[in-house]
């Protein structure tokens, strides 16, 4: 088995003209976090988009355990095992928590007419394992006593940890989580942070896009720095945190390399 489960090879995207992406190319392990990092304007969200089906990339190849993902719908990439959460949340607000959760679970209800029509014993079945399966998920993430809140009367950094949690609850072979902690106080970072280790450390490989970059250099395994669309350094957290590039397009500028 490769040691990769996802290679991204010369990815271009262009918009009007104007490059997004030129020639992006790097590696997330398995079981590990690879963050992407980088300015504004620097093709993180661009990147995030071509990786999960939003966009189609001009050029390159996205080789998720070796099968060519670009272009693909976003549909096909969930039933290969690919989930993501949002930046901006995209959660259904006068849905319960775990309606909201059981949502990650559409690639396993089923789709068979009859069988939703005559309510047959597998149906039920299927019904009450995605059930449990989301109240886990929920129970993981610290929400199991608001399941039932409708999702939109909840504070927003829980309306995080249920994004989170539908992403995780389909048991998927990859994760995107597009800047987790985006308007999250201190200590909901921390309880953000504490979740991606957990789930670190129970074998889920996951891409992060984020500018906190105590999170990153605090749970990543690699770091892959993007600017102008382009890929300018790669590696450890600490290899990246020294990287001459790195201090002059993104990290100096914030002031967080000490």
């Amino acid at each position: 088995m490769n040691d990769y489960l996802l290679e991204i090879s010369g990815l271009d995207k262009h918009f009007g003209g104007l490059p997004a992406l030129s020639q992006v190319s790097f590696r997330a392990a398995r079981g590990q976090v690879t963050a992407l990092i980088g300015p504004n304007g620097a093709g993180k969200t661009t990147l995030i988009n071509c990786l999960s089906g939003v966009i189609r990339p001009d050029a390159g190849e996205i080789l998720f355990d070796g099968v060519n993902l670009a272009g693909l719908a976003t549909h096909r990439l969930a039933r290969l095992g690919i989930s993501r959460t949002f930046q901006n949340l995209r959660l259904f607000p006068r849905l319960s928590v775990l309606d909201n959760v059981l949502c990650g679970l559409t690639t396993q209800a089923g789709d068979s007419l009859v069988e939703a029509l005559l309510r047959l014993p597998g149906l039920r079945h299927r019904e009450r394992r995605l059930k449990l399966q989301a109240l886990e998920a929920l129970d993981t993430f610290g929400l199991a006593d608001k399941a039932d809140l409708p999702a939109g009367a909840l504070p927003y950094g829980d309306k995080k940890r249920v994004e989170m949690a539908r992403a995780f609850v389909s048991q998927p072979v990859l994760t995107l989580l597009d800047e987790p902690v985006a308007g999250l106080n201190p200590e909901e970072t921390a309880q953000i942070a504490g979740l991606i280790r957990q789930m670190r450390l129970s074998g889920k490989t996951m891409v992060l896009v984020e500018h906190d970059m105590e999170l990153v250099m605090g749970v990543s395994d690699r770091v892959v720095v993007l600017d102008g669309g382009c890929r300018i350094a790669a590696g450890s957290p600490e290899e990246v945190r020294v990287n001459p590039l790195v201090l002059e397009a993104y990290l100096g500028r914030m002031s967080l390399t000490a």
